[in-house]
């Protein structure tokens, strides 16, 4: 059976070195989406007119924030994805509750740990005090993923943003719950998962690589270290060992219950395709990481992605506009808040 699936990936490797031959693999220049190609009105230079400075004031308050704290960074692309698969990219996971909404997106549980909401609110009152009324909450959210994308990256993934998507009005913990794929997803799960918000197994391959930077909870992946798990032989034991300890030490010095690791041992702070050579070694956290190896398709892509320089890097890109597009808000449909914790 080994045998055979190797024959197959050296195939289709064969054929995507084929198809780099052609100009259809390699690395991708960065994207300049017109409106009609992203979707829901959105364009780059949205704001040129506007506010021409919108994504320089962003850029700099992420800057400053990542530059103290790059965990942060990885917060911000993992708010981008929470917000677009729940109610569309409409900045709805920012929203506070209310007495009138107790149970906002945010109290979710897969929302709990979300960070970087102080950045956005830092950034949208430089924007208020630049261009009032001009740019929504839900922009601010995207720029700011790309802007720590660039970031951590070293430049190694930067792109143009599409902008104009409006703020939601309607923000359920209970939607959240029952849309975000949990860590502990099949490939079956996850496929469907981002089939529903139109995207692909390519992307769900290619976006699976923000695991690269950023922390996770124990509980997040304690299923694989279980050693009764069917799931828990695949991890590296050399991993699983480290990780035990690692829960175990901090959780008994006062860390908390749920303390926290680093989801990439190797290149902790650097956005790279480091992740898909943990993934292929046994090496990456969690069961829906490992779950990319559970289809000759997901493979070969995350072999494509491990040995192909500028390969992930530019799919990641794309990616990430195309994400950033899903479900966006337009005319009575949405807003711009003054408050991204408060709907106008």
């Amino acid at each position: 059976m080994a045998t055979k699936l190797l024959a197959a990936v050296i195939t289709v490797l064969a054929l995507l070195g084929h198809v780099m031959g052609q100009g259809g693999y390699g690395p991708s220049p960065s994207p300049s989406p017109s409106p009609s190609a992203s979707g829901g009105g959105l364009a780059v230079g949205y704001y040129d007119s506007v506010c021409p400075n919108a994504e320089e004031i962003v850029r700099g308050v992420v800057k400053n924030a990542v530059a103290q704290d790059a965990g942060v960074g990885a917060g911000l692309i993992r708010l981008l994805f929470h917000d677009c698969f729940v109610q569309g990219c409409d900045g709805s996971v920012l929203l506070d509750a209310t007495a009138a909404n107790t149970q906002p997106e945010k109290l979710a549980p897969p929302n709990l740990t979300l960070r970087g909401f102080e950045v956005i609110d830092e950034a949208k009152a430089a924007l208020e005090a630049a261009c009032p009324g001009d740019v929504s909450c839900a922009d601010v959210v995207a720029f700011a993923a790309r802007d720590a994308t660039v970031l951590l990256s070293g430049s190694g993934v930067d792109f143009a943003m599409p902008a104009g998507r409006l703020d939601g009005r309607v923000s359920l913990a209970s939607e959240a719950l029952g849309i975000l794929p949990p860590p502990t997803s099949n490939l079956s799960a996850l496929t469907a998962s981002f089939a529903a918000k139109g995207l692909g197994v390519g992307d769900l391959v290619v976006l699976s690589g923000a695991h690269s930077v950023g922390r996770s909870h124990c509980s997040s992946f304690s299923d694989r270290l279980n050693s009764s798990s069917s799931s828990g032989s695949d991890i590296n034991p050399a991993l699983a060992a480290s990780l035990t300890q690692q829960c175990s030490a901090n959780a008994s010095s006062g860390g908390g219950g749920d303390p926290t690791v680093m989801q990439d041992a190797v290149t902790p702070d650097v956005l790279d395709r480091q992740y898909y050579t943990n993934v292929l070694n046994g090496s990456a956290l969690f069961t829906s990481d490992a779950a990319l190896l559970t289809s000759l398709e997901t493979k070969v892509a995350v072999l494509a992605n491990a040995i192909i320089p500028g390969l992930w890097e530019g799919k990641f890109r794309a990616a990430m506009v195309r994400m950033a597009a899903v479900e966006v808000k337009s005319g009575a449909g949405g807003e711009i808040r003054k408050n991204c914790r408060v709907v106008s």
